[in-house]
């Protein structure tokens, strides 16, 4: 543990901050799972639905520089390239 005040203090804020980050980029994980079950599934209504969920979790992401900017900007472009060959039920 730290001896001075102020870094104890920084050190459980960093603890806070890293847990946040870990929950929103598991969340947006598991958004593109969702996304790429229903592609799999060939369920076009499901992949629609998955793919505005999905997509905004990367956005969000990538706001909050959890990930680059660019590694949002192609895992959006893979994702609507799936969504368009998608036949659907």
């Amino acid at each position: 543990m730290a001896n001075i005040k102020s870094s104890a203090k920084r050190a459980l804020l960093i603890e806070k901050t890293t847990a946040k980050n870990k929950s929103a980029k598991s969340l947006m994980k598991t958004n593109i799972k969702k996304f790429d079950a229903a592609v799999a599934d060939n369920d076009r209504e499901a992949a629609e639905s998955a793919y505005k969920t999905a997509v905004k979790t990367v956005d969000r992401a990538a706001t909050k520089n959890l990930i680059h900017k660019n590694k949002a900007a192609r895992r959006k472009s893979a994702m609507t390239r799936k969504l368009n060959a998608v036949e659907g039920k």
